[in-house]
């Protein structure tokens, strides 16, 4: 398995996220607000440290897994996380996905993290298609989505929750 490469932009490091990463995204996971539209263990802290080790230490197959963003100008402060990896963890689908610390929205930084990667799945990896499943309600995701490219193809609905899903092709890219 070769390891996850490193990405840079014009304001970002966005690197592997490694067990190092543990403590500032548990910390990022434990504000409410950061995780409002996101099903997840998170008002039990022996299952949430469990399923965040679980998530870092995880391998999701060649190219895909969780990368963490930083400043550039700051590589110690930790802004969040994006990943590619196989949908719902087990695939065949290519899932992209991000959360950052409430410090770091409205600042363009997830949509900047994003397009490494997305270029990543696409010429990189040779996907055919990308998508992201977001919370009906959460419109600031919805809107990096957008950003990079993606465009909504259908609602659904998981343990009761409505979300959108967005796709982006090969094709996209080229246009976008």
């Amino acid at each position: 398995m070769k390891p996850l490469p490193t990405f840079g932009t014009e304001r970002l490091l966005v690197r592997p996220r490694a067990m190092v990463d543990f403590k500032a995204c548990l910390t990022m996971d434990r504000d409410p607000e950061v995780t409002r539209y996101i099903l997840g263990p998170w008002n039990d802290p022996q299952k949430h440290e469990a399923f965040l080790k679980e998530r870092i230490e995880t391998s999701f197959g060649d190219g895909l897994g969780y990368w963490s963003i930083f400043l550039k100008q700051q590589s110690d402060q930790f802004l969040g996380w994006i990943l590619l990896i196989p949908c719902d963890g087990v695939g065949p689908g290519i899932e992209i996905g991000w959360r950052l610390n409430r410090s770091a929205w409205g600042k363009g930084y997830a949509t900047e993290a994003a397009s490494p990667i997305v270029e990543h799945a696409f010429r990189t990896l040779g996907a055919d298609r990308i998508v992201a499943d977001i919370e009906a309600e959460n419109i600031p995701s919805t809107r990096v989505a957008e950003k990079i490219g993606m465009r909504f193809i259908e609602d659904s609905e998981h343990e009761g929750t409505h979300f959108k899903r967005y796709a982006m092709t090969k094709d996209d890219v080229r246009t976008a």
